[in-house]
């Protein structure tokens, strides 16, 4: 009869608050990083289809040059967005908060003065 592990008969989860956040630390070097190279590659996907649509609209002058302003200006947008540190998060900080049950009585305290 083999014995019973916590992994076969879970315990139901009980219905409390998201743990105490005891730190406010920001995300790794390494994540904004990677963040920041998927932003410029996007950034960059984007240049090159204004770059193709403003090649193939070479017949109506006036798109072509909206697609080739935007192409020509988004390598400076890009650049200039994977420079830039991410904004610190305002976040929710669930610190915490005595529950009314086991907080102690407060009880009159008398003052004497001599």
């Amino acid at each position: 009869m083999p014995v019973a592990s916590s992994q076969q008969f879970p315990r139901p989860r009980r219905s409390e608050p998201e743990p105490v956040l005891i730190t406010e630390a920001e995300p790794s070097q390494a994540e904004q990083h990677a963040f920041r190279k998927k932003r410029y590659a996007i950034t960059m996907g984007i240049r090159a289809v204004f770059i193709i649509l403003a090649a193939s609209f070479y017949q109506v002058v006036w798109l072509m040059l909206i697609f080739a302003l935007l192409g020509t200006v988004l390598p400076w947008i890009a650049v200039l967005m994977a420079n830039d540190r991410p904004p610190k998060k305002k976040l929710h900080v669930n610190r915490y908060d005595a529950r009314p049950d086991r907080v102690l009585e407060s009880r009159p305290t008398r003052v004497i003065e001599g």
